[in-house]
Parts: C-alpha cells; sequence; structure tokens
C-alpha cells in the first residue's frame, strides 16, 4: 500500500540545520554535527524552521527510511543542545586497578593483576573525565558517546575466569541521565 507519508522536526531557538542532498549539518552551542544519510526516495528539506522527511508514495521501506532518519535527526539535535552523557563505574573485588589518561590515550592497570596495561584510544569528539572510581563521557553524538562507553566495558571484559566470582570491570551504570 502506498501513500504519503511525512514527518517533521523542529529546530529550537538557538541551533541551526543545514540540508544538501542527503547531508545534514546542525549547529548549537555544544558544537556542531554532520550526517550523510541513505535516503533513497525520500526528500529532506528544510521549511519554515523544521527538517521535513517525506515522500508521497511511500513503501514501508521508506516509511522506515523516514522514522529512522527521524529519530538520527533528534539526536543530533538533542547533542547540540546538551551533550550526552555516560557515566561508568570501576568494580573491583580481587586486584585494585587504575585508569588514566594520558593525551588520547587510556591506560587500566593492573587489570586482574596484570603485568602489562591495557591500552585504549579515546575517539575523536569524546571528552572523557576520571574521578577516582566514576568515568564521564561526553559527546556531542549519542553513537560516539555510546562506543566509547561500550569500549571501556569490552577493554575491562573478564577472560578465562569464572564471571560469579570475577566481578571486575568498568561497568555503565548511567546513560544520559537514566540509571541503569
Amino acid at each position: 500500500m502506498k501513500k504519503a507519508i511525512s514527518k517533521k522536526v523542529e529546530i529550537p531557538a538557538g541551533t541551526s540545520a543545514e540540508v544538501n542532498g542527503d547531508m545534514i549539518k546542525v549547529k548549537g552551542p555544544e558544537g556542531e554535527i554532520s550526517r550523510k544519510f541513505n535516503l533513497g526516495k525520500v526528500k529532506m528539506a528544510i521549511r519554515e524552521n523544521k527538517i521535513v522527511l517525506e515522500n508521497e508514495k511511500a513503501t514501508k521501506n521508506e516509511k522506515k527510511i523516514i522514522n529512522t532518519s527521524y529519530s538520527h535527526i533528534k539526536n543530533m539535535i538533542k547533542g547540540v543542545q546538551k551533550r550526552f552523557e555516560y557515566k561508568l563505574k570501576i568494580c573491583f573485588g580481587h586486584f585494585p586497578f587504575t585508569v588514566k589518561q594520558e593525551g588520547k590515550k587510556i591506560f587500566i592497570k593492573n587489570f586482574l593483576g596484570e603485568k602489562v596495561d591495557r591500552v585504549m584510544d579515546v575517539i575523536d569528539g569524546a571528552e572523557i573525565d576520571i574521578k577516582k572510581e566514576i568515568i564521564t563521557v561526553k559527546a556531542v553524538d549519542k553513537e560516539l558517546a555510546g562506543q566509547m562507553a561500550a569500549n571501556f566495558e569490552t577493554a575491562t571484559k573478564v577472560k578465562a575466569r569464572d564471571l560469579r566470582i570475577f566481578q571486575d570491570g568498568i561497568y555503565i551504570i548511567e546513560k544520559d541521565g537514566k540509571k541503569i
């Protein structure tokens, strides 16, 4: 069944958006973010201070594209207004380990008594703040903030030990203000 589908995203005061084909760029008080969408037959334009996603003869594939793009654009606008913030907690029961940042590298020392440090790279655009046992990850891009938090969790994944006993690691405790 083909029918006309249209979704509009309001551009709030203090932010600006620019559409160039499948590319959208959003600027706000916290920074700017740009993204290229694979829209296919869906048209994206700015009308009356709103980003409009529409298709006159939309099938369910176009509906999926419109809904997904709508959510991504809303997250982009939310991110340039107030950065996405993830909080992680350093947990250990056996071997106390430390996390230190030096430039674009993060060093996890003495994890499970290991002599060799575990090293992570900080993704460009992410801001890391380490205070005692709480790590805060902030970024304009929701996907980037989530990926950086996930990198902390995977860097301290326990292997070849009983996970019921060795629960050491870095775990996400808060996603953008929502406790887990």
